[in-house]
């Protein structure tokens, strides 16, 4: 996706959703943090609009993976579910 429809999209459509720790159950589910965390497309959301971003997950549990990406510059973290995650 073009990096200004990316970054418009960022900073005018609200913010990042991530999931919460109801959803992530880290207290019942293990976490694996991968030493060399491997690059992805996911699916993220800024406020109720859908992005297809390059991003480095740099954890996961059996349902969700933490991920890392920036857009203009900018880092932004967030849990997604596992399903959202595509080879890059």
């Amino acid at each position: 996706m073009d990096e200004r429809i990316m970054q418009r999209v960022a900073t005018t459509a609200g913010p990042l959703q991530s999931l919460s720790r109801e959803e992530l159950e880290l207290d019942v589910r293990p976490v694996t943090k991968d030493p060399q965390p491997k690059r992805a497309k996911v699916w993220v959301r800024f406020g109720g609009t859908p992005l297809l971003v390059d991003a480095t997950v740099t954890s996961w549990t059996s349902t969700a993976a933490a991920v890392q990406f920036e857009i203009a510059e900018t880092e932004y973290r967030a849990w997604v579910w596992a399903s959202a995650v595509r080879e890059a």
